[in-house]
């Protein structure tokens, strides 16, 4: 657990190092005007430290879990893992925890959110664009309607980090994501990973095209976890 705690801190470290002669700036306040340099710098500073902190705890939970199988321990605590995450086998729950590569991440970011510039953001810190269907959750309105007057609801995080998470656990047990899921745990590509997100999306497979335009386009792989 140690050196894992090292690991997180020093990759977060060496960003911020990176960054720290560079404009800061903060989720809530979006600048007026911006060049298209400006909006991606002002993303990446915003999600990279939170994205790796995410991913590295969840990476670490993974490889605890995957020991606990092989050595046939801690048997309760994979049983309500099972459950949470609707597994019915081993396998299942290894494809559930397993994170999928941060370009992918930041990809989805960065389209649900319009580089972090969009109202369900800046208000609500949701990256992802997440709905809500429960009414006792912190939540804000959309501006649209759907079937007549139907409200759509987006849910309400209190840093990126938890909205981070969130989309995880979304991915993790979703019906739509089962695939994805299985995939995740054979290749890291994440050109051949984003094909079958077309589920996120309404656009359906042109998501997944989109994504990798976006991850070429910004060289996002220079994120992933060799």
């Amino acid at each position: 657990m140690k050196i894992f705690i090292l690991i997180v801190l020093l990759n977060v470290s060496i960003y911020a190092e990176n960054n720290k002669k560079k404009q800061k700036y903060v989720a809530n306040i979006v600048p007026k005007i911006m060049s298209v340099k400006t909006k991606k710098n002002r993303f990446f500073y915003l999600l990279v430290p939170a994205v790796y902190k995410v991913y590295y705890k969840l990476l670490y939970h993974y490889n605890s879990v995957k020991k606990d199988l092989l050595n046939g321990t801690n048997k309760e605590k994979i049983a309500i893992l099972k459950k949470k995450y609707r597994a019915n086998s081993d396998k299942e729950l290894l494809e559930a925890l397993k994170p999928h590569p941060i370009s992918i991440v930041l990809a989805q970011a960065s389209m649900e959110s319009a580089w972090a510039t969009s109202r369900f953001f800046v208000e609500a810190n949701n990256i992802f664009g997440m709905w809500s269907a429960n009414k006792n959750e912190p939540r804000i309105p959309a501006n649209i309607q759907r079937d007549g007057n139907k409200t759509i609801w987006l849910r309400k995080f209190n840093s990126i980090e938890d909205s981070v998470k969130a989309y995880y656990l979304l991915v993790g047990k979703g019906t739509a994501f089962k695939e994805f899921r299985k995939l995740r745990v054979e290749t890291k590509n994440p050109y051949e990973l984003v094909k079958k997100l077309d589920k996120y999306s309404e656009i359906g497979d042109k998501y997944g095209e989109e994504l990798s335009q976006i991850i070429k386009h910004n060289k996002l792989e220079r994120y992933d976890i060799k």
